[in-house]
């Protein structure tokens, strides 16, 4: 099962496949499979944004487990592993891609909601106002079933 991430925005992005061949993003309408996830939007555009792996699983993600979120970090990057590297290296140029789509639309802020592929139903367990400096942060993770208000300005709150 896969991560996804969906996004609200005032007007539609424009629309792209996911192409293997290319480490671009991929913005797709939502499909009647997935229609009941803009139940839990204000802005009205929601669509879902796929990162270089086609579904949301190269944007970084926190599972839930037990009803919390793992912390995340490393005391020291001496404890990271080549493939932790590799994947921080993926988290942080998905993000970067994401704040530069965000960044399209115009907006001063949009929203986020990521959940596993299917659960699209379950409401939010966490709601969160953040800054793309705190998107862009090293140890950020998008949390299962966390919906985000992003501030698309650097220093805004969150």
């Amino acid at each position: 099962m896969c991560f996804v991430l969906y996004v609200g925005t005032t007007n539609p992005l424009p629309r792209r496949k996911f192409d293997k061949d290319s480490r671009a993003l991929s913005v797709e309408s939502l499909a009647e499979r997935d229609a009941v996830i803009k139940q839990y939007f204000t802005k009205p555009e929601v669509q879902y944004v796929g990162s270089s792996s086609g579904c949301g699983c190269d944007f970084p993600h926190a599972t839930l487990q037990n009803g919390t979120w793992p912390e995340i970090g490393y005391p020291d990057d001496a404890e990271k592993s080549e493939l932790d590297m590799a994947r921080d290296k993926s988290d942080r140029e998905n993000c970067e891609a994401l704040i530069a789509l965000l960044r399209t639309t115009g907006d001063e802020m949009v929203e986020l909601y990521g959940v596993w592929d299917g659960d699209f139903e379950k409401p939010p367990q966490v709601r969160e106002d953040a800054s793309v400096d705190i998107l862009l942060g090293p140890n950020f993770r998008f949390k299962e079933q966390g919906f985000y208000i992003v501030h698309l300005e650097h220093g805004t709150p969150g």
